[in-house]
């Protein structure tokens, strides 16, 4: 059973350009919600309440990250709490509203996501391990709180694997 540490030093590895990280910092919030609110409009309504898939997704998340890391999971959950919220609300708008929030947020996320593994010059991490689907909106996290100063001996055990993120970048091909 891989640690934090493990799941997050692998893909880090994919992730050491600071220009792929701050399309991550973008893309990656905008994926979140954009599933949120694509799994919030489909469901049924049972004893007054309205059931949807995104309830038993973020729940899913929540008890993968708890499994993780208790301080991780409770940020994690919020966040995701939030995009159910949001997403809640938009399932509320017309079909037209719901539908281009959901796709809109999806589809530029991953394009922002795939500009940023351009200057990587290195495909995304989920191709190699789908778990890191799961893992990205963690690494987000992770990287938010190293910029802040938080959980210094994690980011020197992800730096001790993968090496640090990279001050220069590598120049784009012509």
């Amino acid at each position: 059973m891989k640690t934090l540490t493990d799941h997050l030093a692998q893909y880090a590895a994919y992730h050491r350009d600071p220009r792929n990280l701050l399309s991550h910092f973008i893309g990656i919030p905008m994926i979140v919600l954009a599933v949120a609110v694509l799994l919030s409009r489909p469901g049924v309504e049972a004893f007054g309440l309205r059931l949807s898939p995104v309830a038993p997704v973020a729940l899913a998340a929540t008890l993968f990250y708890l499994r993780l890391d208790l301080r991780f999971a409770v940020l994690m959950a919020a966040v995701l709490l939030l995009c159910v919220w949001i997403g809640a609300g938009l399932a509320q708008q017309s079909t037209t509203v719901w539908l281009s929030a959901g796709a809109g947020l999806f589809v530029v996320g991953w394009i922002i996501q795939f500009v940023g593994h351009y200057f990587e010059g290195r495909k995304p991490a989920f191709v190699d391990d789908l778990t890191g689907l799961i893992i990205g909106p963690l690494f987000v996290a992770a990287e938010l709180g190293f910029l802040l100063g938080l959980r210094e001996p994690l980011r020197q055990a992800i730096e001790a694997r993968v090496g640090p993120v990279r001050l220069h970048q590598r120049p784009i091909d012509a």
